[in-house]
């Protein structure tokens, strides 16, 4: 079962969960069909973003497989938090200069121990995806005029 969002150019997010078989052995930035999602997607084309296990470890895509391994990283994605401030030295950023820290993370092939997929919208089907997903849409609330 994976739990999956689906990012629009508007920046609006859809989320669905499916069993999606067709989503096993794809890799990251691989196109995959709407009618593998579900079938109320058919003529959609989406893009694999991103995923992440439900240990919450991220899928990067310079590491080959589907297992884990310590990498060492940069700022961005996989790794966000630093490392507690050591001594009375202020420092004026938030992300201290060059640091580097070893972090898990996942391959980038799609297995059973991923939970979430991120996708794109790469090309729109017959229906709009407001008109697939109504109970995500949220109707702008009108307020009444004061008496």
């Amino acid at each position: 079962m994976f739990k999956i969002n689906i990012g629009t150019k508007e920046g609006k997010t859809f989320k669905i969960e499916s069993e999606a078989p067709g989503f096993i052995g794809k890799e990251l930035h691989n196109k995959i069909n709407g009618k593998e999602v579900s079938n109320d997607l058919e003529g959609y084309e989406f893009e694999i973003m991103g995923a992440s296990d439900k240990s919450g470890f991220t899928v990067m895509e310079n590491v080959e497989g589907i297992g884990m391994k310590k990498v060492l990283l940069t700022y961005g994605k996989g790794m966000k938090k630093r490392p507690r401030r050591e001594g009375k030295k202020k420092i004026a950023r938030n992300k201290p200069k060059g640091l580097r820290l070893r972090k898990t993370v996942r391959g980038k092939v799609i297995s059973d121990a991923i939970v979430q997929i991120n996708l794109k919208v790469l090309k729109e089907g017959k229906k709009k995806l407001a008109e697939v997903f109504p109970e995500q849409v949220k109707q702008p609330e009108v307020e009444k005029p004061a008496e």
